[in-house]
């Protein structure tokens, strides 16, 4: 999805325009001026008072780093307490006790119930809650009674909710005491952008210092805080003004400059919300993962930490070593047969990008005798494979030996399929969002390849898939990927026993020097 399809649509004009109620509060004073730098406090040198922010936010860096921290773990610990305090009520055994309070936090983690919001609500949470508690009480009836296992799950939901709504209070009074104040940067210089900063400032509950905005510079009279670069420079701004939260509104910088921005952003320890382009109007976003600043929905971006990298490689190396214990006697038969009939190694070895500056030596068995060079050549006719080469390539049982990459750590079961360097580095000149793909460690299988787009297919649709596959990744995403990828190579098998024709896809992998070399209408996508 475009980025502007989100963000309010606010015209040229409105980039110099200030919200009337502001203007008839007096509160700000509008005047053409230049930027003036910004002290470390969020402060600007020699503003007026009217620019001053007020001393919430004037605590020395350690102090502030220490509540910081203590913030962050807030919820996770006032959840542990809760469910400490459940259990000892409930009088459950020590051992299921400790598996349950660990699995209900663990459900709270991954459903995103430990995210610091901003405006934080119990009533928003309640059905996450409910859920976290009674889910992990099912898994204790095999040690205990249902109706301890059910008194367990309520006394735990209600006690979490009085937890939370107690830490919400005492986080809402280190917010308004400045003991807590949050430096943010506004994405955008228009009249939303401007609203915003002002109700920030209004709302001292909320615990946000805006800080200035990123964008354009509006050719009328000056914005109340500076503009601290473009859009574009994102991530270099909150790495030098320690900025805890992004707001995105609207950017005339474009869509393309503005989402490569935010996705540098955010490998920043910063939490990056975008306002809807509509706010006024209601989405599907569930209320528990929602946020906003005094009426002002929030969207806040998905990031992907350590921990989901951690299991998503325990998830690659637990299926990929079991794959090659049970399929290994398969791989060995093709791979004979391989050898027999070409009377070459059965192993075809090519380099392929599979992060950003990385490279990996990829494995493949041979479905073609000699070619010329097969990293600049793209097509390879299927008349050129022998019988049992176009039945390894129209099953893709030639990519099997690639679970040893995948064991190596050198590619990850699912992921974008990694490309040569030679068209990565074209791909990444012509085709939008083709660098965005490289976010993720190259995969065996992906979520373009299930839809069809491997072979000779449109670049441009694959990199489409893969970047959503990317933004939207989990867990049960890969394993539904899984799940397509084994009914399709069975599919496959089937229809090559039945009609002696898989409909081999052309190759990518071993092109012959007879092969076109470079086909643009195809690689830029614009194939049917």
């Amino acid at each position: 999805m475009a980025i502007s399809h989100i963000l309010p649509d606010r015209g040229a004009g409105d980039a110099d325009t200030v919200p009337l109620p502001l203007l008839a509060r007096g509160e700000w004073s509008f005047r053409a001026e230049p930027a003036i730098p910004v002290r470390d406090d969020g402060r600007r040198r020699g503003a007026g008072t009217e620019h001053e922010r007020p001393s919430v936010g004037s605590q020395p860096p350690a102090a502030a780093s220490l509540w910081h921290f203590a913030a962050a773990g807030a919820l996770p610990l006032a959840d542990l307490f809760a469910l400490g305090a459940a259990i000892t009520l409930s009088r459950t055994a020590a051992g299921p006790s400790a598996g349950y309070a660990a699995a209900v936090l663990a459900v709270l983690a991954i459903s995103h119930q430990h995210r610091l919001k901003i405006t934080p609500r119990v009533s928003d949470q309640a059905g996450r809650i409910a859920a976290a508690a009674v889910l992990p009480a099912l898994g204790l009836l095999p040690w205990l009674p249902a109706g301890a296992a059910i008194r367990l799950a309520l006394l735990s939901a209600v006690a979490v909710g009085c937890g939370r709504a107690a830490a919400h209070q005492v986080l809402r009074a280190a917010r308004r005491r400045g003991r807590l104040s949050e430096a943010v940067v506004i994405v955008g210089t228009g009249t939303m952008a401007a609203e915003l900063a002002g109700l920030m400032r209004d709302h001292a509950e909320l615990g946000l210092r805006p800080i200035g905005f990123a964008g354009e510079r509006p050719a009328g009279p000056g914005l109340p805080l500076p503009v601290l670069g473009a859009a574009a420079d994102l991530p270099a701004i909150v790495c030098q003004h320690r900025i805890r939260r992004v707001i995105v509104t609207a950017a005339a910088d474009g869509d393309a400059a503005l989402l490569t921005a935010l996705r540098q952003a955010r490998e920043l320890p910063a939490d990056i919300c975008v306002v809807p382009r509509l706010p006024e109007l209601g989405t599907a976003v569930p209320r528990s993962v929602q946020d906003e600043i005094w009426g002002v929905p929030l969207l806040p971006l998905r990031r992907i930490g350590a921990p989901a990298r951690l299991v998503k490689r325990a998830f690659d190396i637990s299926v990929s070593l079991t794959l090659l214990v049970v399929l290994g006697p398969l791989i060995a038969l093709l791979a004979a047969v391989t050898r027999w009939q070409l009377r070459r190694p059965a192993l075809f070895r090519q380099i392929r990008v599979t992060r950003p500056g990385r490279q990996a030596e990829v494995l493949k068995l041979r479905t073609l005798g000699h070619h010329g060079n097969p990293d600049t050549c793209w097509t390879v006719p299927p008349q050129q494979s022998t019988a049992f080469g176009r039945f390894l390539r129209g099953t893709h049982l030639d990519e099997l030996p690639q679970l040893a990459n995948v064991a190596l750590g050198q590619m990850s079961l699912v992921g974008p399929r990694p490309e040569r360097p030679y068209f990565a580095a074209r791909f990444a000149q012509e085709i939008p969002g083709y660098t965005g793909r490289l976010r993720m460690t190259a995969g065996l299988t992906g979520w373009a390849q299930v839809h069809g787009l491997n072979g000779d297919t449109s670049i441009r649709d694959r990199a489409r898939f893969d970047n959503a596959y990317i933004e939207n990744w989990s867990l049960w995403l890969d394993l539904v990927i899984v799940a397509r990828t084994v009914t399709g190579l069975l599919a496959g098998a089937v229809a090559h026993r039945v009609t002696g024709s898989p409909g081999a896809r052309s190759s990518t992998a071993e092109p012959l020097a007879t092969a076109t070399a470079w086909r643009p209408v195809s690689l830029q996508g614009d194939r049917s």
